[in-house]
């Protein structure tokens, strides 16, 4: 069953573009931000982690939209992006005022919770690079266009971070269908990233003209919204998905898969973990994993989302893309940092009934 009419790959430069912020991610590992002596540096970004998951584990050509201040830290930033095997040459470089006056790079320290502690961050991203892109800093016609993508993803993290990113997000997505190109949209809603900007209502009232531009929904929209917190894993819980899920489909005819993650929540480092997507009026719905023993989950959505993306490109069979994306989920956590370090075997192993035994 194929449900997206995609590009052929050999008409275009890059198989999916992302479009969004990168922090620097400090942690602590076992211990926490406010008593640590030392921090481990990743990078992360919602929507970039989905690129570096579809480059580093399932082999697709990817670059990411976005800015940085030109300095240490974006340059740090930047050589991170390449070893993940991300194409970095459309990056936009804004000149550094020294202090970070007028312009800085993003900050996020996080810890990782264990048992009855959960996890918890802490970011430091105003007045970001990124957070101050305009539609005009790319050139989006000749990146979809003549350059050319098969697939662009983006999310409600960037849309909300700045007064002009949600105008970028439409933008984009405007230019990307014009050209063809299939336009997924995470919900992915922070409170806090909404609390001084007019709380869930406004990030409603965004969401729903976004969602008139979007192929794939990746979260539940309600009413062009997204409830806050996960979806329970019981049988109740899956029910009000498929119900919330048949009426976003018939409130936007145009979207043509809807897909979430479901999960219940132990502890910080056991879930019941799962998921579900709604595609061509049928519903597929991934193996459950009970008691999945967690190292980190930071990532795990994005993990999910770049599996069923990947499966998507290269399958199109709805059931094949969501079982990919809660195994590739479920590795992601399994792994410190907000980036996949799992191989395209090991997801494909974990998706069809595979044992973790020692592989030697």
């Amino acid at each position: 069953m194929t449900i997206l009419n995609m590009r052929p790959a050999d008409e275009c430069l890059y198989d999916e573009i992302s479009l969004g912020e990168v922090m620097l991610r400090l942690d602590p590992g076992e211990g926490r931000i406010k008593t640590t002596r030392s921090l481990h540096v990743w990078e992360g970004g919602g929507e970039y982690n989905v690129a570096k998951a579809l480059s580093s584990c399932f082999g697709l050509r990817t670059a990411l939209l976005s800015a940085f201040a030109d300095n240490e830290v974006g340059r740090l930033l930047e050589g991170l992006i390449r070893q993940g095997g991300v194409d970095a040459s459309l990056l936009k470089w804004v000149e550094y005022d020294g202090v970070g006056r007028s312009v800085r790079n993003g900050l996020n320290f996080s810890e990782r919770g264990f048992g009855v502690r959960g996890a918890a961050g802490v970011s430091d991203r105003w007045n970001t690079a990124a957070s101050q892109i305009v539609p005009e800093d790319f050139d989006w016609d000749y990146i979809f266009g003549k350059s050319g993508a098969r697939w662009f993803h983006t999310g409600g993290i960037f849309a909300a971070i700045g007064k002009n990113t949600a105008e970028v997000v439409i933008t984009a997505m405007k230019a990307a269908r014009r050209h063809g190109v299939i336009v997924s949209y995470d919900l992915n809603y922070r409170p806090s990233l909404w609390k001084n900007s007019g709380g869930l209502e406004k990030a409603q009232e965004l969401n729903g003209e976004i969602a008139k531009h979007v192929d794939v929904m990746i979260g539940v929209p309600d009413n062009a919204a997204q409830l806050s917190g996960p979806f329970a894993l019981d049988s109740r819980g899956v029910e009000m998905v498929r119900e919330k899920m048949a009426r976003a489909a018939a409130d936007h005819p145009h979207i043509k898969v809807i897909a979430t993650t479901l999960r219940d929540v132990k502890s910080a480092n056991l879930n019941d973990w799962g998921a579900i997507c709604w595609a061509g009026g049928e519903f597929f719905e991934a193996p459950r994993m009970r008691n999945l023993e967690i190292m980190d989950r930071i990532g795990g959505g994005d993990g999910f989302a770049s599996g069923l993306i990947y499966g998507l490109l290269s399958s199109g069979d709805p059931q094949e893309a969501v079982n990919l994306g809660c195994a590739h989920g479920a590795l992601a956590m399994t792994t410190p940092g907000d980036t996949s370090m799992a191989s395209l075997a090991e997801v494909e192993k974990l998706a069809t009934g595979g044992s973790p035994v020692v592989d030697r």
